[in-house]
């Protein structure tokens, strides 16, 4: 259908292939190692989207040398094969199936001796070359993948159910890798390369991408993926997973609810951005909210939601725009709650400035491991933005502004839990006071290595923003909550 008829409409001029517009990468050199369409083709990228793949359910043995030269072979012939531009117009089943066709006729003409299974790797190789992400799609495809970890073109790990293990995905070489790298970060307007090895993007599923690129990462591109879940996560799912109990979830809801100001603190991995996304389904949908956020990962579902992103700096180092910029400038847009999906420097002084000034309930997420540190951190990342302020005052615009702490942990067993829900009551000399509403203590593990613990209660009897709750109405709803987590922590 879309096969090339001699030179007339057929993109080749004088026999060269012509870049069909607006792709401006040629194919790839016959001596060239890598066979990975270049990531500059932007017209079947970005219009043609691969559907969805099966779980590979075998291992796959080790490509090899010969398998790679017969790859590229076929590649080269389907380059000059096929018209880019009509490709380009079609779906993502229909391009593949085109793909396959005119791969399958290659096959046959150039008559490779391959079996059935080798052929319909090769087919899906390729196609995922062509339309997607290479031998990344498999992967992307699995929902039960957490994290894509790819240490240079000869290692890849992934995340599964806690648990770190190694995949069977190899790239040909570190440049086939770079190229997906350069392919994925082109999409949002950003670059990788020697000269700026560093970059943060996003898939267009919403995935958070990091990548480091020689020479700073020296055995070859390092590539991070964190899966975005197509599914959002709610609470009730966290209490079916046992990260919560009900009454605690109830207790989380309220705080959403009752414009609290949160901050989630956790470490790497442990389920903060999750915990961000659950606690604002309870915001109220005529709300404005304002996110600002390094790569845009936050799904809220309000219909009033101005999302804001970070910009590195250009090739000649201008045009950065930090996280303090954007929530600086946030605060002229008349926001009624601000969301920073990761706090890490001095926007964290713009952050509770706001809180402190009527705009209540907003949140934000920080590296900590106890509520204790997540305090200790808010005060050296506004020390880190060159303030001069005596400790004291710095505690107590802290105390002032934040209502409360929630402790996400990954536990060593993989499992991650709300370990703590504490609040700030304000200050007692120069020390910040907080209480823990509730605590997960761990009681030892089962034969299979899984932890086993419960969320105990603390007895507080009413917590510091009981008055608030009344506001909105939700004081029995918070009352009940925290009878029944104490009456079961005396169990």
């Amino acid at each position: 259908m879309f096969g090339k008829r001699g030179n007339e409409g057929s993109g080749k001029v004088g026999g060269a292939i012509a870049p069909p517009p607006p792709a401006p990468a040629a194919a790839p050199a016959a001596s060239s190692p890598s066979i990975l369409v270049e990531p500059s083709r932007e017209s079947a990228r970005q219009q043609v989207t691969p559907p969805p793949m099966q779980t590979p359910q075998r291992k796959r043995p080790a490509r090899t040398d010969e398998y790679y030269d017969t790859k590229a072979q076929v590649f080269s012939a389907l380059i000059d094969t096929i018209d880019l531009s009509q490709l380009s117009k079609l779906d993502g089943e229909s391009a593949r199936e085109e793909i396959r066709d005119i791969v399958n006729d290659i096959i046959t003409i150039k008559n490779f001796a391959m079996s059935i299974s080798e052929q319909e790797e090769l087919l899906e190789d390729i196609c995922n070359d062509v339309l997607g992400y290479g031998p990344l799609e498999p992967l992307l495809a699995r929902d039960d993948i957490a994290d894509i970890m790819v240490n240079g073109a000869g290692q890849t790990f992934i995340e599964v159910g806690g648990k770190t293990i190694e995949s069977e995905i190899r790239f040909r070489d570190n440049a086939q890798l770079l190229s997906i790298c350069q392919r994925i970060v082109s999409q949002v307007g950003r670059r990788v390369d020697e000269s700026s090895p560093i970059c943060d993007a996003r898939l267009p599923d919403g995935s958070r991408v990091n990548v480091i690129a020689p020479p700073l990462s020296i055995d070859g591109p390092a590539l991070t993926i964190r899966k975005f879940k197509k599914d959002k996560l709610t609470l009730d799912q966290l209490v079916r997973f046992g990260a919560i109990t009900p009454e605690g979830a109830t207790v989380l809801q309220v705080i959403g609810r009752v414009r609290c100001n949160v901050v989630i603190s956790g470490g790497t991995g442990s389920g903060k951005t999750t915990l961000l996304n659950c606690l604002t389904n309870y915001i109220d949908r005529d709300e404005r909210v304002i996110t600002c956020e390094d790569t845009a990962e936050l799904q809220l579902q309000q219909p009033h939601v101005v999302r804001l992103e970070t910009r590195p700096p250009n090739i000649e180092g201008e045009g950065e725009i930090t996280m303090r910029d954007l929530v600086k400038n946030c605060l002229r847009m008349r926001p009624e709650r601000i969301i920073v999906g990761e706090v890490r420097g001095p926007e964290v002084f713009d952050l509770l400035q706001a809180m402190n000034t009527g705009h209540d309930g907003s949140m934000g997420t920080i590296h900590a491991n106890t509520p204790r540190e997540c305090l200790s951190r808010i005060e050296s990342m506004i020390a880190m933005g060159g303030f001069t302020l005596p400790a004291k005052t710095v505690r107590e615009i802290i105390s002032s502004s934040v209502d409360v702490i929630i402790q996400a942990a990954r536990l060593r067993d993989g499992s991650r839990r709300i370990t703590q829900i504490t609040e700030v009551i304000g200050m007692e000399g120069d020390v910040i006071i907080t209480q823990d509403l509730m605590r997960y203590e761990i009681e030892g593990e089962d034969a299979g290595g899984r932890l086993i613990g419960r969320h105990m209660s603390t007895g507080v009897g009413k917590p510091h923003f009981w008055d608030r709750a009344r506001y909105f109405n939700e004081e029995k709803r918070l009352a009940a909550a925290l009878d029944a987590m104490e009456a079961k922590s005396k169990e």
